[in-house]
């Protein structure tokens, strides 16, 4: 892989979707992006959202990660990981609902699998047509990165259950019809050195019991984020995914290769702020009327930042090619996110730096994606996290 702000790819395929996909994200989104006025901050609806669903199942993006049965295209991950991270380098508001990932097929993730016919008549295939949105409700205010420490509880109850708890940072929840949520069993984990078991439900959201309420607003300023809060809400059984204790090993089922994807659209946009950055280093005069790339200080940094992009975009893809291969890739996996979300931080925060005041200021595109990108050392596993499992991994001798 050589390095390159622009790439290209030998595999006629991926090139043929990536010009495909750059082509709409610049053209036709961009244009309906400025005539709704929309912005990192805007509130996003569905009134906003279902033309780019519908326009995208058109252009064939929807869901194009599925299996062909589902109406996908059997992506490979890398060729999946090439369109995430043009997603990532678009600068768009609205690019992370043309493959279906906030709300969509993208999110609901791998749960195709585990679902029954009725799930997937009711739920899932209306969800990949784009007719019905998803959120995933698993953290709890105290049930983060120990998600088996969450309170929110699935009683038995005649032929269904009765859920009660409180979930946070559902995203897509704003406009989702129903969540996946993953409840602890009643009576399990409660007593000293009782292992708790834990289910996955679909619950639809207008449901007795069941509200949304507004969730916090991250520092990226997006309103994206819901809390799903459920009081004695009745579940039907026909909506337990799997089988009762499979709920955690539904959740995190992906978890390896969910790691290694979010990387993709990380590096898509630190990609674009690092092309912003020269852009703006190039054109940018200092005294005597140079530009502010002849500066030799200036000329290090951007050395260092398109070295450790190089070096974080080469790993990913390498750990993606493995997992292709069908080949075990979880410390891989440990090390990318890690390494993505330290490296892209620093040449943000570059970019920031080399930008002066106006990378400060609120509504510059380099402000906001150093916010984004410093959210990405927490989310989806905090950097510490990482390490711990590389570690672990080490340990037992990978």
């Amino acid at each position: 892989m050589t390095f390159s702000l622009h790439p290209s790819y030998d595999d006629p395929r991926t090139a043929e979707l990536v010009g495909r996909l750059r082509d709409y994200l610049g053209g036709e989104l961009a244009d309906y992006e400025r005539e709704h006025g929309l912005t990192d901050s805007s509130r996003l609806t569905r009134a906003d959202l279902e033309p780019v669903w519908r326009r995208s199942i058109e252009l064939g993006f929807y869901g194009i990660h599925l299996p062909k049965e589902h109406g996908g295209q059997d992506l490979t991950f890398s060729q999946l990981a090439a369109l995430k991270e043009e997603l990532g380098a678009s600068g768009r508001v609205l690019s992370h609902s043309v493959l279906g990932d906030m709300g969509g097929p993208l999110r609901a993730g791998d749960i195709l699998k585990h679902a029954t016919q009725h799930q997937l008549d009711t739920y899932l295939l209306p969800l990949i047509r784009g007719e019905r949105a998803c959120c995933f409700s698993l953290t709890e205010t105290d049930a983060g990165s120990d998600v088996r420490s969450m309170r929110t509880v699935a009683v038995p109850d005649g032929d269904g259950y009765r859920l009660t708890g409180h979930k946070v940072f559902s995203s897509a929840g704003p406009f989702a019809d129903f969540a996946i949520v993953v409840a602890r069993m009643a009576g399990t984990g409660e007593a000293e050195g009782d292992k708790p078991s834990f289910s996955a439900f679909l619950v639809d959201l207008d449901s007795p019991g069941c509200r949304v309420e507004d969730g916090v607003t991250p520092m990226s300023g997006e309103h994206i984020e819901s809390d799903i809060v459920l009081d004695d809400c009745y579940v039907p059984a026909a909506n337990l995914m799997g089988a009762e204790g499979d709920g955690m090993r539904i959740a995190l089922g992906r978890v390896t290769t969910n790691r290694l994807l979010h990387c993709p659209t990380i590096l898509g946009l630190t990609r674009r702020a690092l092309d912003l950055t020269l852009q703006r280093a190039r054109t940018r005069k200092v005294a005597g009327g140079r530009p502010l790339i002849s500066l030799q200080a200036i000329q290090h940094k951007l050395a260092g930042m398109a070295t450790d992009f190089y070096a974080a975009r080469s790993m990913t893809y390498a750990a993606l090619k493995a997992l292709d291969e069908g080949r075990d890739v979880r410390t891989e996996a440990f090390m990318c996110k890690l390494f993505v979300a330290e490296s892209c931080f620093r040449i943000l925060d570059e970019a920031v730096q080399i930008h002066g005041k106006e990378g400060l200021t609120q509504g510059n595109e380099v402000e906001f994606m150093f916010r984004k990108v410093r959210m990405f050392r927490v989310l989806t596993g905090t950097s510490e996290i990482q390490r711990n499992g590389i570690a672990k991994m080490l340990a037992a001798g990978a």
